[in-house]
């Protein structure tokens, strides 16, 4: 099933309306959808590279938003509607995990290394949010940085490079961007290490 939704992904971006379906993935990847905005973004940004800075922003955009609908479906739904989202994609036990050991900083924290490095899932964090009752104002700042950081630095990655990276993204952007996130979460613990 995995793979055909990702083929069904890849094939929107040939389309006329590929603008409107990156906002789609976009908005769903960050509350309820399992493939990655960028599966649309590079080969969409690849074909027309003088739009790689437009398509970074609907994506943006479009990803931040649905980081609020998700931070929603927590604050107000999880039982209901979040639950069910997180169990169909296997993440409900990773969520619980991160819910019961998380405080404020590390939320804000996970969502930076998540919007960036997809550690943890996106959805996983905007939810979580939502439910730690994350101040809303908070998470949208964090979210377009976080977001907006991943999808420009794309965008930049591709004017320059153009073809010859896309190797590299689509094989080892994510691997330094987890090696990225990891740092952070480690420097982020040994921080709160010392403090305490």
């Amino acid at each position: 099933m995995l793979r055909r939704l990702y083929d069904w992904t890849m094939s929107l971006a040939a389309r006329k309306s590929a603008e409107a379906w990156l906002a789609v993935i976009a908005f769903i990847e960050s509350s309820i959808f399992l493939i990655p905005a960028d599966v649309l973004y590079l080969p969409m940004a690849l074909a027309r590279p003088e739009r790689a800075w437009r398509y970074a922003i609907i994506a943006t955009v479009a990803s931040v938003l649905g980081g609020i609908a998700g931070w929603f479906l927590g604050y107000y739904a999880f039982e209901a509607i979040a639950r069910p989202i997180l169990e169909f994609y296997g993440k409900l036990d990773a969520f619980e995990r991160l819910r019961t050991g998380v405080d404020y900083q590390t939320v804000l924290l996970l969502l930076v290394t998540s919007g960036l490095a997809h550690l943890p899932p996106i959805k996983v964090v905007t939810i979580l949010s939502g439910v730690a009752h994350i101040n809303l104002g908070l998470f949208i700042v964090s979210a377009i940085a976080a977001r907006g950081g991943r999808f420009l630095l794309l965008a930049w990655l591709l004017r320059r490079y153009g073809e010859p990276i896309r190797d590299f993204i689509e094989k080892r952007l994510g691997h330094i961007a987890a090696a990225g996130a990891a740092v952070l979460i480690a420097l982020y613990v040994g921080y709160r290490y010392v403090a305490h």
